[in-house]
């Protein structure tokens, strides 16, 4: 079975990173998956400490219920949920019959931040 890996970057050009993914998806073999972020802003926006947590939580454990999620992170079930809800939409977390789960072995984020030119 494949290790699935992500790759998390910050990158302006979204069209080059379409065409990248083009790319890569023309390959035969798996060379892991790619999210990409505009701006630092949106990604810090997005990938709260919070929703960290719950990745942290999942990663490696399978699929459990939003619920179950949060009585392990001690937090409130709606809170969860709605963080639940961005991550799944983001694809870091995948619902299935029995909950949601963290396919990912490896999460790397990948970004530099530069003086304005």
């Amino acid at each position: 079975m494949t290790k699935r890996t992500l790759t998390i970057r910050l990158k302006q050009d979204w069209k080059s990173s379409l065409r990248a993914a083009a790319r890569k998806a023309a390959s035969k073999s798996y060379q892991g998956e790619e999210l990409h972020f505009q701006t630092a802003a949106v990604f810090f926006s997005k990938l709260t400490e919070r929703r960290w947590e719950l990745i942290g939580a999942l990663q490696g454990k399978g699929a459990i219920s939003i619920r179950e999620l949060a009585r392990q992170s001690k937090r409130d079930v709606k809170r969860v949920h709605e963080d639940v809800a961005t991550l799944v939409e983001l694809g870091i977390f995948e619902r299935e019959a029995s909950g949601v789960s963290c396919p990912f072995d490896l999460i790397h984020v990948d970004f530099e931040i530069a003086r304005a030119a």
